[in-house]
């Protein structure tokens, strides 16, 4: 019978050379390759400018127009403020956004769908690069017949087992498989990320823009309230005329339609006007029976400095190109998992307890048992499978590629249309706020010059509907020099990278994942 001693000295020496073992294969791990690829972010493209002519310094300038005739002025290289919104100097406008912010079930998700993707990441860091330790604890009655034995004349056996024990397995990552799939999904996170910014991005500037187009309806809305009055007013003078004799009946008629069809007018845009608050209301957070802050488009100020980009810093700014981008790394990385798949595995097991069937001499070195061992498995043959699985994965990289390029194209094709649009939607409101006077003029002199009798009625109906028609298009083209400029500042990018608190919501462990990189 072996000495107490002795047996404690040979525990502790299986012990320390279990221990040995698995620090020798773990640096193996650390100081393995990783097969497959490594992912390198593209270049930015070769270009000086966004449109095929320069631009020129500023947009057209629009007299006796307020705000919204001012010139706006590019700034290229500029950096574009955290909170642009705020350049319109509407205290209502920032509520409503700040609002959305806080409260859009939307963006809530996308928070939520972040930390997901994070704590799937967590998990598989802990599954492949810490070695995982399980204990058990059992207790167990069994009846073995004896027949089981060798034969019917032995007794039946009824026992009591008892064990407790320690088990430790390890899958060494030699050539890299688990580090690549790590990488896959750290590029995964990183395309939530960038994923969750595209819809803070997309909110923000919906909201500005909704504001906008309600702001817009409520002018024309009021336009059209005051032709009402006008033309009514008109119309019972012509009616007084026509009494007297001075007109005919065809006079009437032709005004009271005119009347008519603007009436007619104003029910589709106070429609407009309802659901364009029902979905400013969705945008917030808000149920659409909630009242919305009063935003006025004549009090809106034109933003008149206009931060551009360049093209080389805009890549890294656009949302959607960085999320493109880390699709292309994630696939990347899958190639180098695919890769490894056809290398050998390595997986290391080790555990170590006690037997008994008394529960009182459990643990007693009589009772011990332990075990170590490695496992080697090499792929030999599966009919092409894993060689078909890692072109396929090859695959998957090159639609990730030809989609960065897309994408990248639409972005740069975004802020030309931008770029554009302010420049001709400027000159075209200049003409309209050119038209709206000349035809203020034309319809006061025209209606002066009828009740002298200088004119006929049909001159007088023309001037009413020339002028109708020119503010309302006025109107319009005002708010769309606004959404203009909302456009553009969303097309390149909206100064996501200068949000300081990041993109991270109700989770502090997560705060430095989610600051923008």
């Amino acid at each position: 019978m072996d000495h107490p001693y002795r047996t404690v000295v040979l525990y502790v020496t299986k012990k320390w050379m279990l221990c040995f073992i698995a620090s020798i294969l773990y640096l193996l791990m650390l100081t393995g390759c990783m097969v497959g690829p490594n992912f390198h972010a593209p270049r930015s493209p070769h270009v000086s400018r966004y449109t095929e002519t320069p631009l020129p310094h500023q947009t057209a300038h629009t007299a006796h127009a307020g705000s919204a005739g001012k010139s706006q002025v590019y700034e290229i290289g500029k950096d574009m403020p955290e909170i642009w919104w705020s350049l319109f100097h509407s205290p209502a406008l920032n509520r409503l956004v700040q609002a959305g912010i806080d409260h859009n079930p939307n963006l809530s998700r996308s928070y939520a769908t972040l930390r997901e993707a994070q704590e799937v990441l967590n998990a598989q860091i802990g599954n492949s690069f810490f070695p995982a330790f399980d204990a058990n604890l059992g207790a167990t009655r069994q009846r073995f017949p004896g027949a089981s034995l060798g034969g019917n004349v032995v007794p039946s056996t009824l026992f009591n087992l008892f064990n407790a024990s320690v088990s430790v397995s390890y899958t060494l990552d030699v050539f890299g498989g688990a580090r690549r799939e790590t990488e896959s999904l750290m590029a995964h996170v990183e395309r939530r990320r960038f994923e969750l910014i595209a819809v803070y991005l997309t909110l923000t500037s919906n909201i500005v823009t909704t504001a906008i187009t309600m702001a817009s309806l409520e002018s024309q809305i009021k336009t059209t309230q005051s032709l009402i009055t006008a033309e009514a007013e008109q119309l019972a003078i012509i009616k007084k005329q026509y009494q007297e004799g001075g007109v005919s009946a065809e006079n009437v008629l032709s005004q009271q339609t005119l009347l008519n069809q603007t009436q007619a007018s104003l029910p589709p845009l106070q429609k407009s006007l309802s659901q364009t608050k029902h979905s400013l209301s969705v945008l917030v957070g808000e149920f659409p029976n909630e009242p919305l802050p009063d935003i006025s488009l004549e009090k809106l100020v034109l933003p008149a400095r206009i931060p551009v980009s360049l093209p080389s810093q805009f890549v890294r700014q656009r949302p959607d190109v960085r999320v493109a981008e880390a699709e292309m790394h994630s696939a990347c990385a899958l190639v180098g998992v695919a890769t490894a798949d056809l290398f050998p595995k390595f997986n290391l097991s080790a555990g170590d307890g006690w037997q008994s069937t008394v529960a009182s001499t459990l643990i007693r070195p009589s009772n011990k048992f332990w075990s170590i061992g490695i496992q080697l498995l090499q792929p030999i043959f599966h009919g092409g499978a894993l060689l078909a699985h890692r072109r396929a994965a090859i695959a998957v990289f090159d639609q990730t590629a030809a989609q960065y390029r897309e994408t990248l194209l639409q972005a740069f094709q975004n802020v030309a249309d931008s770029l554009r649009a302010l420049e001709t939607d400027a000159r075209t409101f200049k003409g309209l706020k050119e038209a709206e006077l000349a035809a203020k003029n034309n319809l006061s002199l025209t209606r002066k010059q009828y009740i002298l009798g200088g004119v006929n009625y049909l001159d007088l109906l023309n001037a009413q509907v020339q002028y109708q028609q020119i503010v309302i298009s006025r109107i319009q083209a005002q708010a769309t020099r606004y959404n203009d400029t909302v456009a553009l500042f969303q097309s390149l990018g909206g100064g996501w990278w200068n949000r300081s608190q990041g993109f991270c919501k109700d989770s502090k462990d997560l705060r430095e994942e989610c600051l923008p990189g």
